[in-house]
């Protein structure tokens, strides 16, 4: 296990200190990014109080929304369309040697 790092992020309009596996950092700091992100599209569409109400819409969309279930189901297609030329290539391939027989 690595030693863990501290590091600053802030969420909305306040700051916090964690501490990470070093190799974590990148995806935390991408995670801090995309929900700051979030915060400002769901301020321009919605009316909210206060960040309170904001944080609680992008906890929601990531609860509904993962990142995971996107990028396994962009993979499982490209599984799927490699398969469909390996198995179209035998089938050529199998073609091929019932007309030379």
């Amino acid at each position: 296990m690595e030693e863990l790092i501290p590091i600053q992020i802030v969420i909305g309009d306040r700051s916090y200190r964690i501490k990470i596996e070093p190799s974590d950092e990148e995806a935390v700091r991408g995670t801090v990014k995309l929900i700051n992100d979030k915060i400002l599209e769901f301020k321009g569409q919605f009316a909210g109080k206060d960040m309170q109400d904001y944080i609680a819409m992008v906890l929601i969309w990531l609860a509904t929304e993962t990142k995971e279930e996107t990028e396994l189901k962009r993979d499982v297609a490209n599984v799927q369309a490699r398969l469909q030329q390996i198995a179209t290539a035998l089938q050529d391939a199998l073609q091929s040697e019932v007309e030379s027989q």
